[in-house]
């Protein structure tokens, strides 16, 4: 049994020998958090004690006088006192039914598995439900091995690019920008682990897909390049109807040969970036930033901002500055021009910093650890005449300097005609893949996948046969990670399953 006296603690002691389960202590005391009566009682945080349920001595167990210090000391599953035997049997805790560990494949987990524990023997990892999903207590960090051919996904026609995302309670899907119309873009849902057809969407040389939401509302918004049959050109927000479990048409804007759309929130409020490419021949317009009206529940023309050739916006936001980045292609004579970072002051877009870049399609933003990056796609320079090859070309990785308050060239990347960067991570590895389209002679180039390697920069790891890639996007299932591209010369898109150890 044991005995409580409120002293102050004994030195910790290790026994040199594992305690032999066989060795008897009926009759025995013992001090726990107590100097016996020595001085005082003892009145530190007591950590790491573990009491088997149903034990003998329990009852007979005496905490702190102090008792609002002892409960923020004992885990909650272990506060609930434990019902008394009717006779002589062992005492009886309510929470001992609930402490289950299963084992094999991944369990359901919702409210009735909530406390329950799952042991996954394959990757050596031991998971609690939450009553939503399974949290990790300990598991053994994946490692990326290789990548396998998972779905070769026929499209409606060449893609230009893809957007992958998950509707509450409805499922996991992927919208492809298709080049023609007839038949338009598709949206697909994952469906027994593979993409089939859902709807589709009449669209004009699409480019791109953004999904977004803004309180219980979802969007998707298509950049067309072209006019429609009338000659009317606009993009397209379509907003998910849940009753028809469909995405209908909500508002219509006037863009000039869109390229590209990007969402983003600040203070609270819902903003559009356009990237807007041209006009007739006309390459140096303006892109607009759009912002939320909640009276009217349409977007409204906020801010305009000259680009040259837009492709693409990317958004992100560093403590509480919100930045907003354009690469910048073609202003009618050369790809070698200025793209530019935006920062969010006064309620307004100002010049935050302006890069040299050949042709720019892409902006990706990511962070390692407190560290954070972009990663410019060069496609093409102009300034480079044969026989030297205008399309193997550095793409950069740039690193933001707090001291100096920009952004700073950390690496160059060979590329070849690079349109697309898309960072993610397995495990504790952080990796880049990049969309290489085309090296001057064919579009059957490989796509690289880089590993973060800390002093080293990114190192590349994986060559990835590709042709005429264009959009890159890692997504991740019950089932395991994945990474689609499409192709612009094809109507073939492929998904690639991360094989992991």
């Amino acid at each position: 049994m044991y005995e409580c006296t409120h002293q102050e603690p004994r030195w910790k002691v290790i026994t040199d020998a594992v305690f032999p389960t066989s060795l008897t202590v009926t009759g025995s005391r013992f001090y726990v958090g107590s100097r016996r009566r020595r001085k005082g009682f003892f009145t530190g945080l007591l950590r790491q004690l573990v009491l088997l349920p149903g034990s003998d001595a329990t009852s007979r167990m005496c905490t702190g006088m102090n008792f609002n210090l002892a409960v923020l000391s004992i885990p909650k599953i272990l506060q609930d006192l434990p019902v008394k035997p009717a006779g002589n049997g062992l005492l009886k805790y309510p929470y001992e039914a609930d402490m289950k560990v299963t084992l094999g494949s991944r369990p359901p987990c919702t409210k009735s598995e909530s406390g329950q524990f799952w042991f996954n023997a394959a990757q050596k990892g031991l998971f609690i439900c939450n009553g939503d999903k399974w949290i990790s207590l300990l598991e053994v960090e994946e490692r990326l091995d290789y990548l396998e051919e998972y779905q070769s996904l026929a499209t409606n026609s060449e893609t230009m690019g893809i957007e992958v995302f998950v509707i509450p309670d409805v499922g996991l899907f992927a919208a492809t920008a298709n080049r023609y119309t007839p038949p338009g873009s598709a949206i697909y849902k994952w469906t027994d682990e593979k993409f089939v057809a859902y709807q589709n969407i009449p669209t004009y040389q699409a480019q791109s897909w953004k999904f977004f939401t803004i309180g219980k509302k979802i969007f998707l918004a298509v950049a067309n390049f072209e006019a429609n049959e009338r000659g009317q050109e606009f993009s397209v927000i379509y907003k998910w109807n849940y009753r028809k479990e469909k995405f209908t048409v909500y508002q219509r804007i006037n863009t000039y040969s869109a390229r590209d759309w990007e969402a983003f929130v600040i203070d609270g409020e819902a903003f559009l970036a356009v990237a807007n490419h041209r006009k007739g021949n006309n390459h140096n317009i303006d892109s607009v930033i759009y912002r939320w009206n909640a009276r009217t529940g349409l977007f409204e023309t906020n801010q305009t901002i000259p680009t040259s050739g837009a492709y693409d916006w990317e958004f992100f936001s560093i403590g509480p500055y919100s930045f907003l980045v354009v690469a910048n292609t073609f202003n009618g004579t050369s790809t070698t021009i200025n793209s530019h970072i935006y920062i969010w002051l006064s309620g307004a877009f100002q010049l935050f910093q302006s890069i040299l870049t050949f042709g720019a399609a892409d902006w990706e933003v990511f962070q390692i650890q407190d560290r954070v990056f972009l990663a410019l796609a060069n496609s093409y320079d102009s300034t480079i005449v044969a026989p030297n090859n205008s399309f193997a070309i550095n793409s950069s990785i740039y690193e933001l300097n707090i001291t100096a308050q920009m952004f700073v060239k950390f690496q160059d990347i060979l590329t070849y005609s690079a349109v697309d960067w898309e960072f993610f991570s397995v495990g504790e590895d952080n990796f880049l893949v990049v969309a290489n389209s085309f090296d001057g002679v064919t579009f059957a180039v490989n796509s690289i996948i880089y590993r973060w390697q800390g002093y080293e920069g990114f190192v590349a790891v994986h060559r990835l046969p590709t042709f005429g890639c264009r959009d890159w996007e890692a997504f991740t299932t019950a089932a395991g990670s994945y990474l689609m591209y499409s192709s612009a010369k094809e109507p073939l898109s492929r998904v690639l399953k991360l094989k992991t150890f």
